[in-house]
């Protein structure tokens, strides 16, 4: 029998979260003390985690689940934790896919160790788990909603910024400063002050010293963790800027918008959430307004390269890929590819678990259709698995910039 986390529970429990987003996730701590919860994000990162994931999901399963699990029972048996007053949360996007078994996977591995006294908390918007147990107050939700913008917006400019800089560690030094700051403004209510925020930022990484040396870019897309996690995908932001390249990754709040608008595509297509859909546009609407703010910013400055407005990654999409695709990351996958093809990134690495039935159609699936109308983008889908060995994983990716290099040698001389 499992145990469901109560809200008396925030006092003395301690949450256990997986790592996934190494820049939003700093501000997880703070914003959740803020409304009375103990929190730590798990930045573990070792074999044993792998091992202990093999240990108690089959290896069929959605390889990201094996982590997250194996990452959470690895924490429990490593003796820092009081495991009577302990918890753990999973994010679950639900779908037609693997991801929605998390939380039962999770409770029988729990089972499994004699540990189904721990509670689980489902974060989910699918209806999967009702009663998580936490208070999704309009300030937590607000607090959570702006710190995820501001880690988009710093991993945007990070990008830009560390491939290039003359002292190794600077743009990370400088990302500390500015979180570490902004973490006071969402105990005073100022982090609401989003222009003037961006504008401190935008301003603050610019002075990091860099080379003016001209990298390749590479694209980033594939399953929400996969793309993001450096437990999951081997640190491959890392290893592309180590091999001279420039990562481009999307912001986590493009995903909350895809999502967002799947609601709109229901009501459109099947006439689903009737009552509700206008709420879908609300939320819409203000998200976008919101990154509209740092996009503004960032064009205002001229000193980086501003992301994509979300309503030109819907359209971009829609020659290649019906909007009703929605399952796994549907529509979006493909809308992303095309996005970076149109702004001048031919190179994409789509990342994606073994097997990942949803992911395969719209990544790999699609590769063929978008080359025929983008003949000169380089693609290289990826699998993520226990058994797929890191050194595989870097040959295909090494490939990939063999074939950038000459791509661009050769657009060179084509302009000479």
């Amino acid at each position: 029998m499992h145990t469901n986390y109560t809200s008396d529970m925030k006092k003395d429990h301690l949450v256990l979260v997986p790592s996934m987003l190494p820049i939003h996730f700093k501000f997880l701590k703070p914003v959740f003390e803020m409304n009375g919860y103990h929190l730590e994000v798990l930045e573990t990162d070792n074999d044993n985690i792998r091992q202990e994931g093999l240990a108690h999901v089959h290896n069929d399963m959605c390889y990201p689940a094996l982590l997250v699990i194996g990452q959470m029972i690895d924490a429990l048996k490593s003796g820092k934790y009081d495991l009577n007053h302990v918890a753990l949360a999973i994010t679950q996007t639900g779908g037609g896919c693997r991801a929605s078994n998390y939380l039962s996977l999770l409770r029988k591995a729990l089972e499994q160790e004699g540990w189904d006294y721990i509670p689980v908390i489902s974060a989910n918007m699918s209806g999967l788990e009702k009663d998580s147990g936490i208070d999704f107050t309009l300030p937590l939700i607000l607090r959570v909603v702006y710190g995820a913008l501001y880690g988009d917006a710093l991993m945007w400019l990070k990008n830009q910024v560390q491939p290039y800089e003359v002292h190794p560690g600077d743009t990370e030094r400088v990302i500390d400063e500015i979180v570490d700051e902004l973490i006071g403004t969402f105990e005073t209510g100022e982090y609401r002050k989003s222009k003037r925020i961006y504008n401190i930022m935008i301003d603050r990484i610019k002075k990091v010293e860099r080379t003016q040396e001209k990298k390749i870019r590479v694209g980033i897309v594939g399953e929400i963790y996969m793309k993001y996690s450096p437990l999951g995908n081997q640190h491959l932001e890392d290893y592309l800027m180590q091999e001279g390249f420039e990562p481009v990754l999307s912001g986590v709040m493009d995903f909350a918008l895809y999502s967002i608008e799947n609601g709109i595509i229901d009501y459109n297509y099947y006439h689903m959430h009737a009552k509700t859909h206008y709420l879908y546009q609300l939320a819409k609407d203000i998200i976008m307004r919101m990154q509209k703010t740092f996009r503004d910013a960032v064009k205002a400055d001229g000193t980086f390269t501003p992301p994509d407005d979300f309503s030109e990654v819907i359209a971009n999409g829609k020659s290649v890929i019906d909007p009703g695709v929605k399952m796994g990351e549907g529509w979006l996958l493909t809308s992303e590819v095309v996005s970076l093809v149109k702004s001048g990134v031919d190179n994409v690495i789509m990342c994606q678990p073994f097997g990942c039935l949803p992911n395969h159609i719209v990544a790999k699936g699609m590769t063929k259709k978008i080359k025929e109308e983008y003949p000169q983008v380089n693609i290289a889908p990826i699998d993520y698995d226990p058994s797929a060995s890191k050194v595989n994983q870097e040959n295909r990716i090494r490939l990939m910039m063999a074939n950038a290099r000459l791509n661009e040698q050769a657009k060179q001389e084509k302009n000479q």
